[in-house]
């Protein structure tokens, strides 16, 4: 019984640990993404009862970024976010990739804003406007 409790601390399942880590809320939501094929194991799509262990890579995908990490620690027990942070470290440049993607996205203008449900007055006559230029 012993020698069992010390292989498991040793590996842990994928989704538990997603959870753990605190890259999901939840382990089904974990599940849900390794399952949508979000998050691959050593560049190989796997299923969520896989055990990892220490020094595998793990690539998560939440778009539009993307996390290339790799495993630290195992940690059962869901743990406030400064020690969740010491179960992975990210690769330099997937951080560096991260932080481009995000001056991109930020950088560009947001444009026509579309709101659910009929255009106001305002609208109507840009419409208008725009469809008399075209005949």
């Amino acid at each position: 019984m012993a020698k069992r409790r010390v292989e498991e601390e040793k590996s842990q399942r994928l989704d538990k640990w997603l959870w753990a880590a605190r890259f999901y809320k939840t382990r089904s939501l974990a599940v849900e993404a390794i399952n949508g094929g979000k998050v691959h194991l050593n560049d190989n799509r796997v299923k969520a009862s896989r055990t990892i262990k220490a020094d595998d890579v793990l690539t998560i995908s939440k778009p539009p970024y993307e996390h290339v990490i790799t495993v630290l620690g195992l940690n059962t027990q869901r743990r406030p976010a400064v020690e969740a942070q010491q179960l992975y470290a990210e690769s330099e440049e997937s951080i560096a990739k991260r932080q481009q993607l995000h001056e991109e996205i930020k950088s560009q203008p947001l444009g026509f804003r579309h709101e659910k449900g009929r255009p106001n007055k305002r609208d109507r006559r840009h419409i208008i406007k725009f469809t008399r230029q075209q005949e």
